[in-house]
């Protein structure tokens, strides 16, 4: 039998504060981030484990603020000069552990960036004293950043991404299908995502609707729980 050919809708995607979804694991870093003017020395590091909505809320400072979000991978071929009087966000921070080249950089664009007026959210893993930072003049600097953290999703708030996700990609489904799959999934906004792209996916594939069995079976194929 022939391969059957998928057609995806665009998905319409949006991380407006809007669409930032308060609850227990974020409330007290989104209302931090709501008083970046606040900010003890105009900066603020922010921590989350991989999947607990740190880049959506860069993008909601990055609207307030008027930031310019650069990945930690990137800072080495970032022109720093060109940020200067800019608020700026760096995204995965702590990754320039280890790296001399990316430390002397994220040095010299903190220290340009506060010089001139402007505002740094740095965010990472873990805090910063666990780092592992190699640059000592960097380490005491970003060591005595305030920060604010980011606990794993729960329950309500991987619900309600996952009625945005469904919706995102036009697809009507039926509340008995999120309240099965909120316990069921990793505690991460990223692995929502892609289970609900795969799902959508394993539907078109099918030529059939969303339902609760279909998603039973792709939890059930990858080792999750079913029933």
């Amino acid at each position: 039998m022939a391969e059957q050919l998928t057609f995806d809708l665009p998905v319409r995607t949006s991380r407006d504060r809007g669409d930032f979804f308060i609850a227990e694991s974020n409330a007290v870093a989104l209302a931090a981030v709501e008083r970046w003017k606040d900010w003890p020395g105009r900066k603020m590091v922010l921590t989350g484990p991989d999947g607990s909505g740190k880049s959506h809320l860069v993008e909601v400072w990055a609207t307030l603020s008027g930031a310019e979000i650069v990945p930690a991978s990137a800072l080495p071929d970032t022109e720093t000069a060109a940020l200067a009087g800019r608020s700026v966000a760096v995204e995965d921070a702590d990754r320039v552990a280890g790296d001399d080249e990316a430390e002397a950089a994220l040095f010299h664009l903190h220290n340009l960036v506060l010089a001139e007026g402007g505002a740094v959210l740095f965010t990472s893993r873990a805090a910063p004293s666990r780092w592992g930072l190699d640059l000592p003049d960097l380490a005491s600097r970003i060591e005595g950043t305030p920060m604010v953290a980011l606990s794993p999703p729960d329950d309500a708030l991987i619900s309600a991404v996952l009625v945005k996700l469904f919706d995102d990609r036009q697809i009507a489904v039926a509340p008995n299908l999120i309240a099965y799959l909120a316990p069921r999934l990793p505690r991460s906004l990223a692995a929502a995502q892609d289970f609900v792209m795969r799902l959508d996916a394993l539907a078109l594939a099918e030529k059939r609707d969303v339902t609760r069995a279909l998603a039973a079976r792709l939890l059930d194929s990858e080792g999750g729980e079913g029933s």
